[in-house]
């Protein structure tokens, strides 16, 4: 930050101070104006676990084209189209979500696949290391899916549904859990979103997600994909909604 500039030095005497005050005043720098809020540059973040982790449910090669080429592309892209808007540069991506319909298609899709995927890579982990619903969660869920049986096929309905590419997920809403999907990489976070909400679990459905492994086996993909869930992420989101 700037050093606030120095008053002028006192003068001696009071027919000092009566002679130069015209003078003084005049010639002292003017206050320095507010300092404009620092941009922000996204940079890729790193996986929580190597390429190869995911293996049974999803191929260390998809991981690392999908991390290293997909996602790269996203953040370069982003960084590139809020380099001419200063303000914008300025706020939280979550804060461009929620008003992304007034922004460029460039900054909605690639800062909407900036964060869906950040989000994603977070909501995974080796099988058998994500742990298992809260029993919050779980409560909430079967109380309003009926069961976790029903819950897996219901957003399994809702990622299979989604015509094209897109993502599935629950989220948290003012009225409860609730499962939507969103086509490209739009999110619930956005503004332009069907049902508005905190997410709690994601699953992207595009076919570079899927695609070297399962080919056009979408359903395939998914029922894999339950292996690899990290629960105890989606634990600390439903806790941090509620």
């Amino acid at each position: 930050m700037l050093r606030p500039l120095a008053i002028a030095t006192a003068a001696l005497g009071a027919v000092a101070c009566t002679s130069m005050s015209t003078t003084a005043l005049a010639s002292e720098p003017a206050a320095p104006a507010a300092a404009q809020t620092a941009a922000i540059t996204y940079t890729l973040p790193d996986l929580p676990y190597a390429y190869d982790a995911l293996e049974g449910a999803i191929d260390a090669k998809t991981m690392e084209i999908h991390h290293g080429k997909h996602h790269a592309a996203y953040v370069n892209n982003l960084n590139a189209a809020l380099a001419s808007e200063p303000a914008l540069a300025a706020e939280p991506l979550e804060t461009l979500m929620a008003k992304i319909s007034t922004l460029s298609p460039a900054i909605r899709n690639n800062g909407g696949g900036h964060y869906n995927h950040s989000l994603f890579w977070k909501l995974m982990a080796p099988a058998g290391q994500g742990g298992t619903p809260s029993a919050e969660l779980a409560a909430d869920i079967d109380a309003t899916f009926g069961s976790m049986d029903a819950f897996k096929e219901a957003f399994n309905k809702a990622a299979t549904g989604q015509f094209g590419s897109g993502w599935a997920w629950l989220v948290m809403t003012d009225d409860g859990l609730k499962i939507t999907s969103t086509p490209n990489q739009d999110n619930p976070l956005m503004d332009v979103a069907a049902v508005k909400g905190a997410p709690i679990l994601a699953v992207d459905v595009w076919e570079h997600a899927y695609y070297l492994q399962y080919q056009n086996r979408r359903a395939d993909y998914l029922n894999s994909w339950w292996d690899v869930v990290n629960w105890n992420e989606a634990n600390s989101l439903y806790a941090a909604a509620k």
